[in-house]
């Protein structure tokens, strides 16, 4: 909608009140309600909003090693735009009017630490190279019949599933909670965030579902949003639902698959088909993933961004340990699916369900442009069997410490994200794995307590 459209519409419903939020580094929504003219007031320039969003992290703390903002600035305001082209209303709240924020404003390279922000720059990118990015996240995430409260009351111990049992792909277990089943369905659609597949996934009280494809930019807002929104509707059922990586080291862990391909602009050619080819793959779509595999171990905190992401990255966990790609397999990096033209794509395996769409999505499209631009032969050869077991082009990072030192050494995570960006996101990572190395797990207290 463009200004005098949604003027119009908040005319007709007499709105008086506006949410608009923004991601954060985590990937965390950040926003508030604001007064209709306020919002009217400040589509030019841009709302003031207290920049300690970048300045802290998941639990509000302050970081103390970045050098965005801090005490050393007084945490200043800086201004946010609003994206009108991301209007929606919000159905769960009497229809709220609702809006995408970020912060680049008129200026192209804007705040440079914001992760919206940093992906308009990478899809321009692809745009000036002339492609257009068709892509979509799907989520596994873990829904329990608890609430924030009960979850503090039981520090975080013998929570209940929403529903017992390893029943992957189950009509049974959906049907008992009909309700909040089918309202997710409905209410995302309504919320402009369209499911493609909505099932359980092998876990108790797992489900996995996949959103329908869309331009690049489109994507990643509709999967930055999916996850707050899928908390909200598990609210109003009075259920809580998580998006961590691996919440239990007995069950399965919960991926955020990246599913890519590039067109033309018009639409109307798939540029990573090739009939010709026996992998039915085109040169193009080679570079693509050739860039992908070797820019991989140099950016892996963009996919696996926490201290949990690294439990599900771990051998038999449908989640791969190796640099590798191969046609159909679950149990490498990269899977390839050529089944027609319409559909022929790269299903980027890595990230995992806690990452933050924005990043991830925007290092999975600038490492494939990087193969592009630097027409990167793909040499690797695909996998057959056991992905696992083939290590002959590298593994990945083992923990997130690791991780964070091989993109910090690297010169590629500057070169893709620009110094400003990657300086500020490798320094909240090693705080991230300062914050876990303080702390004394229950493992330690039962193994050394009593024995050591």
């Amino acid at each position: 909608m463009q200004k005098e459209q949604i003027i119009a519409l908040l005319d007709q419903t007499n709105g008086q009140k506006i949410k608009f939020a923004f991601a954060d580094i985590d990937g965390i929504l950040r926003g508030k309600i604001i007064h209709r003219k306020k919002f009217l007031d400040g589509l030019e320039d841009g709302y003031g909003f207290c920049d300690v969003v970048f300045g802290w992290d998941s639990a509000d703390a302050p970081y103390d090693n970045v050098k965005v903002t801090g005490w050393h600035s007084g945490y200043p305001d800086a201004p946010a735009f609003i994206d009108l082209a991301t209007f929606r209303t919000i159905p769960w709240e009497n229809n709220l009017p609702f809006f995408l924020a970020d912060f680049s404003g008129q200026n192209p390279d804007g705040l440079a630490v914001c992760p919206r922000t940093l992906l308009k720059k990478i899809v321009a990118q692809c745009a000036e190279m002339g492609f257009h990015a068709e892509y979509a996240q799907e989520f596994e995430w873990f829904n329990f019949r608890e609430n924030a409260h009960t979850l503090q009351e039981k520090d975080f111990q013998n929570m209940q599933p929403l529903t017992p049992g390893m029943f992957g792909y189950s009509l049974l277990r959906p049907s008992a909670e009909s309700d909040f089943f089918h309202a997710l369905f409905d209410q995302l659609a309504a919320f402009g965030i369209p499911l493609e597949g909505l099932h359980t996934e092998t876990g108790p009280g797992v489900y996995e579902a996949a959103i329908i494809h869309d331009e690049v930019m489109k994507a990643a807002d509709k999967a930055v949003l999916f996850k707050t929104a899928v908390k909200e509707i598990a609210y109003s059922f009075g259920l809580t639902a998580t998006f961590m990586a691996k919440w239990n080291a007995e069950l399965p862990g919960c991926s955020g698959h990246i599913h890519q391909s590039l067109w033309t602009p018009d639409l109307s050619q798939n540029l990573f088909y090739n009939p010709a080819d026996e992998h039915k793959m085109s040169p193009l779509m080679k570079q693509f993933i050739a860039g992908q595999l070797h820019c991989l171990p140099h950016i892996l905190p963009m996919f696996a961004p926490t201290v949990n992401s690294y439990k599900r990255l771990v051998e038999g966990a449908w989640a791969p340990t190796t640099v590798t790609w191969a046609l159909g397999n679950r149990t490498t990096a990269l899977r390839i699916l050529n089944d027609s033209v319409a559909h022929t794509r790269v299903e980027h395996r890595v990230a995992g369900s806690d990452s933050n769409p924005y990043l991830a999505i925007a290092a999975a499209l600038a490492s494939g442009l990087y193969g592009i631009k630097n027409q990167l032969s793909l040499d690797v050869p695909p996998t057959q069997g056991n992905g696992y077991q083939n290590t002959a082009n590298g593994i990945l990072p083992a923990n997130l410490w690791d991780a964070t030192q091989a993109m910090k050494a690297s010169p590629l995570a500057n070169e893709l994200f620009g110094e400003a960006f990657s300086d500020h996101f490798v320094r909240t990572r090693e705080w991230e794995w300062r914050q876990y190395a303080r702390q004394v797990s229950d493992w330690e207290l039962k193994r050394y307590f009593e024995i050591i």
